[in-house]
């Protein structure tokens, strides 16, 4: 079952600036880059991981992505 969200998911954590989704998805991209041997992951595969831990739509999950990236 995919975690509920909560309003204070938003804020960034003061260790690292990070909100919960931002974590759980480099977290979950760095165990996919090591099933992938190191080569790149698609973004679907990426997004289903993902959204099994919290409920994401698919366009938040690109806003992340883009900050993340630093895409404008």
């Amino acid at each position: 079952m995919p975690w509920n969200r909560s309003p204070f998911d938003d804020l960034p954590d003061v260790r690292d600036g990070l909100t919960r989704a931002e974590r759980i998805i480099l977290f979950k991209l760095a165990e996919l880059e090591k099933e992938f041997g190191g080569r790149n992951v698609p973004t679907a595969t990426l997004y289903g991981r993902v959204v099994e831990h919290i409920n994401l739509s698919v366009p938040e999950f690109q806003r992340i992505m883009q900050r993340l990236v630093g895409v404008r």
